[in-house]
């Protein structure tokens, strides 16, 4: 029997015992979840791969429609954003720039896309089954990672195709740049997948942000456009700093000046980048302990809740 036929047949089975999440385990302490979270790593490898194979079943082509959405929004982009409105003469190798720019926001989007629906969408199993809950939107995480890991692969063979293969100390920029979007994506997911149980709205109120962060992050265009439109403005400065310290920011930053060749000579970037990064990484673990946090507190409740 695989994983995703185990789990079906222990959600279908009744509810025999104590409720998981109750008070022994709610008064467990972060270090006390994240051991238990590490104990059950089989079961979560389980749920990723259950939800990977669950998202292409009966599909002739499979992990190949992971490629669908940013191949088909980066045709679109190129053509009418890059060649019918001109963005590509100021942007060189604007296809690999902006393929940098949507593979990184698809892997924010769907951490936080699939994190938030985490805990409803597995109702059946998070009332029966007795695993720590953060599994749940933590294989929402490892399925987007998964997917990103495509998506790069893609990247990086589209650079050699262009003649642009990454070879300067810049490359290592990626880490940071996804460690940063990984980060901020986990915490929110921990966060909004404990709050939507008690509040459905957020995952529809989750979609219409995530729509809005897309044309708030340097992916169409870039970061020195930004500047130069909000300099002249009244308070042009401070809304620069807004901008550019945006986490979402930081990290489509970080991968372009990793992957982007072409902009090594020619593209802008803010300054003290590494150090800006650094910052939004030390907010983004405190944030993450705050989403984990509240997460841990309000869990007892989500079997009533479902």
């Amino acid at each position: 029997m695989d994983a995703e036929a185990r789990f079906a047949a222990l959600a279908a089975q009744p509810f025999l015992g104590r409720r998981n999440g109750g008070p022994t385990e709610t008064s467990i302490g972060a270090i006390g979840q994240i051991t238990a979270v590490f104990r059950n790593r089989q079961a979560l490898a389980l749920l990723i791969r259950r939800d990977l194979k669950a998202r292409y079943k009966d599909s002739t082509l499979g992990f190949l429609w992971t490629l669908a959405r940013p191949l088909t929004q980066l045709a679109i982009y190129v053509l009418v954003i890059g060649h019918f409105l001109g963005a590509a003469r100021n942007i060189p190798d604007f296809a690999i720039y902006v393929y940098t720019g949507i593979a990184a926001f698809t892997l924010f989007s769907d951490i936080v896309s699939g994190g938030t629906g985490s805990i409803i969408a597995n109702a059946g199993l998070v009332k029966k089954v007795a695993v720590p809950r953060e599994l749940y939107p933590l294989a929402s995480v490892g399925g987007a990672f998964f997917n990103y890991g495509v998506q790069l692969v893609i990247l990086i063979l589209a650079t050699l195709a262009f003649g642009a293969f990454p070879m300067s100390w810049d490359i290592l920029y990626a880490i940071p740049g996804i460690l940063i979007i990984g980060l901020y994506g986990t915490a929110l997911a921990l966060l909004l997948s404990a709050i939507t149980v008690f509040l459905r709205d957020i995952s529809y109120l989750v979609e219409v942000i995530l729509m809005v962060l897309m044309w708030l992050s340097p992916v169409l265009y870039s970061w020195s456009m930004v500047r130069d439109v909000l300099t002249p403005l009244n308070g042009g400065p401070v809304l620069i700093e807004i901008y550019t310290n945006n986490p979402l920011t930081l990290g489509v930053l970080a991968l372009q000046k990793a992957f982007w060749v072409a902009g090594a000579q020619t593209a802008e970037y803010p300054e003290h980048l590494l150090l800006r990064i650094g910052i939004a990484l030390i907010i983004g673990l405190t944030l993450l302990f705050f989403g984990h946090w509240v997460f841990r507190r309000i869990q007892g409740n989500f079997a009533q809740e479902l």
